[in-house]
């Protein structure tokens, strides 16, 4: 019989899935930090209601971030928590000094893409290692942003 960890996985998928979850979080840290800076540099005619839309995005992020680093000690890994490594890891980079709104909302839809493409490859190898526990939490994730995805986008026209 495989080694399983302590939640009853195959150890080896576990560990899998934590190498994928900690590129996810350090996805995440890179995209919660351009939509702070977002937040704080937008400006012009739009800019209450961006500047609240922004707020609202990075909130949700920072407990995404949470609920990853979780998902990772569930499986019995230890999460990403630096920002070197985050930096070295994240196929999202940083975005500096953006003051234009559809330029910040250009760039949240390409984070978007990034993450939705790699919570997809997450979702299918959390299906074969039996993990509920991570499906769920990719599944919600999913739903989520795409109905932010069509959202942005409508806002850009």
């Amino acid at each position: 019989m495989a080694k399983t960890n302590s939640i009853g996985l195959s150890a080896a998928k576990a560990s899998q899935l934590t190498a994928e979850l900690n590129e996810l979080l350090a996805n995440y840290a890179i995209f919660y930090q351009n939509v702070r800076g977002f937040h704080w540099n937008i400006r012009g005619e739009k800019f209450f209601e961006l500047h609240a839309k922004f707020e609202e995005l990075y909130s949700d992020l920072q407990i995404k971030i949470d609920e990853i680093a979780e998902r990772v000690l569930t499986l019995g890994s230890t999460p990403y928590h630096t920002h070197k490594i985050y930096l070295e890891t994240s196929s999202v980079k940083p975005a500096e000094n953006i003051k234009d709104g559809r330029r910040a909302v250009q760039l949240i839809l390409s984070a978007f893409t990034t993450i939705l493409l790699q919570q997809r490859e997450i979702l299918d190898l959390a299906a074969k290692a039996n993990d509920e526990g991570t499906n769920a939490l990719m599944s919600d994730y999913i739903r989520e942003q795409e109905k932010l995805v069509w959202m942005y986008s409508a806002y850009l026209g």
